[in-house]
């Protein structure tokens, strides 16, 4: 089966794309010769995921599926949520984020926080929704140079090392991302049982 991924951040299609290898074929937008800046005008996270996948649904009237992320840090009565990408303005710079998210935690003894995402699929005119959790800690210092956005400086639980400090196939053990892509997978394994895909 193949999905339109309906994304321009190319970290996120090399995650899903180690997930997937075997199970999806990933369209992206670029294969798609699609080049739009797809919208995040919402107050939450699921709203967000499904505003990008209708957006390119819409488009292509090809299935698709979208995703959003949030960072929710307790202490910050979850900010950054639903602006984590755009925490420190609207160029979405990773380092300006997290500086930010750190001075705003200078006080604060409570480090909890947690990633979410929310998948939205578009199959037949209808949406589906797939969500993961991945608990764990802001830390006071950044370590590690692989991943992206707040990796840096989240250590999820179970583990000591940040998710920039693990590689793709690491971080997939913990990642909130993964477990939102299995119930996707799951969904679509069940269905493709009874129907032509």
């Amino acid at each position: 089966m193949k999905l339109i991924f309906a994304t321009n951040n190319q970290h996120k299609v090399a995650e899903l794309q180690s997930l997937l290898a075997h199970q999806l074929k990933i369209i992206t937008l670029k294969q798609a010769g699609i080049d739009i800046d797809i919208p995040e005008p919402h107050q939450t996270i699921k709203e967000n995921a499904a505003e990008k996948a209708l957006t390119i649904y819409r488009l292509t009237k090809t299935s698709c599926f979208g995703e959003d992320t949030g960072l929710e840090v307790r202490a910050l009565n979850n900010e950054p949520g639903v602006k984590s990408a755009r925490y420190a303005g609207e160029e979405k710079s990773f380092q300006k984020n997290i500086d930010k998210l750190l001075t705003n935690l200078l006080h604060f003894e409570n480090r909890q926080a947690q990633f979410r995402t929310v998948i939205c699929l578009v199959l037949d005119d209808k949406t589906h929704f797939f969500e993961g959790i991945c608990k764990g800690k802001i830390i006071e210092e950044q370590r590690g140079a692989k991943g992206f956005g707040y990796d840096s400086v989240f250590v999820p639980e179970g583990s000591e090392k940040t998710f920039a400090e693990m590689d793709i196939t690491e971080k997939n053990i913990f990642s909130h991302r993964a477990k939102a892509v299995m119930g996707l997978v799951a969904f679509l394994n069940n269905i493709k049982q009874n129907t032509q895909y």
